[in-house]
C-alpha cells in the first residue's frame, strides 16, 4: 500500500498547468499494482493514470510517498505524524519500476465525461503544487487508496465507491495479504481493537479493484473491464524457517531445555513488550495500535514475576503467576473466535505451560 518512492524525490514533479484543457479523447484509469513480500508492498498500491495523446500527456499520480531524509524519521513514523505526499511521474517510468520489482499492473478505465476528467485532472495538479500535497498518513483512513477513492467519489458526486457491507473486520480483510509468517505474527500482536471492527472503509488497492469491477452509477458501470498492463508477479517459495513450523520447533526446544535462565529471559522480553503496548497509546497517533488486548498475552506483570522468580520469592511467584495465568485465560477466551488465533496459540501454550508448571512447583514447596 505504501510505495516508497525515494528516487522520485530526486526527480522534478511532473505537473501541468490548469490551463491545459484535456481533449475528448483523454482517458482516466485506476492502476492497481500487485503485492510483494516486503512490508511497504504487502498490500499493493493504487495510482491514477491520465492519458491524452492530443496534449501528449501520460502521467501517473501517486499518494503515499515519504522522504527518508525527514529529521527524526523513525520517531515520526512510530508516532504517526510523518508527512506523506503526492507525486507524479511519466507512466513508462512508473511501469518500469514495477516491472523491476516483479509486480503486476492492472488498469481500469473510468467512464467519466470530459468535464469530470478535467475536474479530476485539475484537482490532482492542485494537490501537487499546494499545501494539499502533504498529508498525515493513516493506515486505514488515509492512504494511497482512500485518497483516490475520495477523489473519484467527489467527482462522481456520490459515495459510489465504498467497502461492501459485510461482517468482515479490517483484520480479516488484511490477514490473507500477509504472506511472511513472522511479519504476519508481528502485525497481529501490534494491532489493537480498531482492526477488529467491521470494515466500513475501502482502504486496500486490490479490494478497490474488486469494487470497481461491479460498481455502477445510475445503472451504468463506473469502470471498463480490467486490462493487464504487466503480468509479472513475485512467487515466494515456501520456507520452513519462515513458517509456523519453525516457531513450534523453537517452542518445543525451549520446553525441552527447561532452564530457569531461559524462562526468566523470556518473561522479561514478554513483559517489556507488554509495557510497550501499555505506553504506546500515550505517544502514537496510529489508532490501529491503540487499546491492544495483546497486553493480556504479553503482560507487564511478567517483568515483576521474572524478578521474584529469580529471587525465589515463593509467595510472590505464586501470586503473580496465578494473576498472569488468569490474564492468559481471559485473553484466550477473547480471541477464540478471531482469525489470528492459530498464529498466536503457540505462544499462549508456552506461557501457560511455563506459568502453570512454575506455580505448581512452588505450591508444592509451600504445602510440604
Amino acid at each position: 500500500m505504501l510505495k516508497k518512492i525515494l528516487l522520485l524525490l530526486l526527480l522534478p514533479i511532473v505537473g501541468f498547468s490548469q490551463n491545459v484543457i484535456l481533449s475528448d479523447n483523454a482517458k482516466v484509469s485506476i492502476l492497481t499494482c500487485g503485492t510483494a513480500p516486503v512490508s511497504y508492498a504487502m498490500y499493493g498500491h493504487t495510482g491514477i493514470r491520465i492519458t491524452d495523446n492530443v496534449n501528449q500527456i501520460d502521467v501517473v499520480y501517486n499518494y503515499g510517498a515519504f522522504d527518508f531524509s525527514t529529521p527524526n524519521f523513525m520517531m515520526k513514523f512510530v508516532k504517526g505524524d510523518l508527512q506523506y505526499f503526492v507525486t507524479s511521474e511519466n507512466y513508462y517510468d512508473f511501469e518500469y519500476n514495477y516491472k523491476l520489482d516483479g509486480r503486476s499492473i492492472v488498469a481500469q478505465e473510468l467512464n467519466l465525461i470530459t468535464a469530470q476528467k478535467q475536474q479530476l485532472f485539475n484537482e490532482l495538479n492542485i494537490s501537487l503544487t499546494s499545501d494539499e500535497r502533504f498529508y498525515t498518513y493513516k493506515f486505514i483512513d488515509k492512504n494511497c487508496t482512500t485518497m483516490i477513492v475520495d477523489k473519484i467519489n467527489k467527482i462522481l458526486g456520490s459515495e459510489v465507491l465504498k467497502q461492501p457491507k459485510s461482517k468482515q473486520s479490517y483484520r480479516e480483510i488484511l490477514y490473507p495479504y500477509m504472506s511472511d509468517f513472522y511479519m504476519k505474527f508481528g502485525i497481529q500482536i501490534i494491532f489493537g481493537t480498531k482492526v477488529d471492527q467491521p470494515a466500513t472503509r475501502l482502504f486496500l488497492p486490490l479490494e478497490f479493484e474488486k469494487v470497481l469491477e461491479t460498481a455502477t452509477l445510475n445503472g451504468q458501470k463506473i469502470a471498463q473491464p480490467n486490462i493487464v498492463l504487466n503480468k509479472e508477479t513475485i512467487t515466494v517459495p515456501f520456507s520452513y524457517m519462515n513458517s509456523i513450523y519453525s516457531l513450534l520447533a523453537a517452542i518445543i526446544i525451549l520446553i525441552l531445555i527447561n532452564k530457569k535462565g531461559i524462562q526468566i529471559t523470556y518473561f522479561i522480553f514478554a513483559g517489556l513488550l507488554g509495557l510497550f503496548f501499555s505506553l504506546v497509546g500515550f505517544f502514537s497517533l496510529h489508532e490501529e495500535i491503540l487499546w491492544n488486548y495483546n497486553i493480556f498475552l504479553f503482560n507487564p506483570l511478567l517483568l515483576v514475576f521474572a524478578f521474584y522468580y529469580w529471587k525465589k520469592n515463593t509467595s510472590k511467584i505464586i501470586l503473580l503467576g496465578q494473576i498472569s495465568i488468569a490474564f492468559m485465560l481471559i485473553y484466550l477466551a477473547y480471541i477464540v473466535n478471531k482469525i489470528q488465533l492459530l498464529i498466536v496459540i503457540p505462544i499462549v501454550v508456552l506461557h501457560l505451560f511455563w506459568l502453570v508448571r512454575i506455580v505448581m512447583k512452588y505450591k508444592k514447596i509451600v504445602y510440604k
